[in-house]
């Protein structure tokens, strides 16, 4: 894993930080498959998130960028707008958390010095 660069993030996530985002996605989908409906998890993973786009915030915190329209774009599950707002909400910042977690930041402290 190359060392965590803030300022290269944003021109080199897709290429030097590539399957350090992959692994943080897998185990945000591995504790969201834990904890929600396996389904709607998968949708949300498959029909929404794969669209996502991951930002560094700047003192150890990351934010992900959705699709416009989320809920439109999940069409292989029947469920409330009210549930998949919540699903989505909890599967969002699990995969910020993860992130961050993945960078070697601690997202409970929300610091930019990383954790040892």
């Amino acid at each position: 894993m190359p060392e965590f660069d803030a300022d290269r993030f944003a021109e080199a996530k897709y290429v030097d930080y590539l399957t350090d985002l992959q692994q943080a996605y897998k185990n945000a989908f591995d504790r969201m498959n834990d904890r929600y409906d396996s389904k709607l998890v998968h949708a949300i993973d498959q029909e929404v998130l794969n669209e996502s786009e991951p930002f560094y915030e700047g003192d150890g915190r990351f934010r992900l960028e959705l699709p416009d329209d989320p809920a439109d774009r999940v069409t292989s599950v029947v469920v409330s707008d009210e549930k998949l707002h919540g699903v989505l909400e909890a599967y969002a910042e699990t995969v910020e958390r993860e992130i961050a977690r993945r960078f070697g930041f601690d997202p409970d402290e929300g610091s930019a010095t990383a954790a040892e």
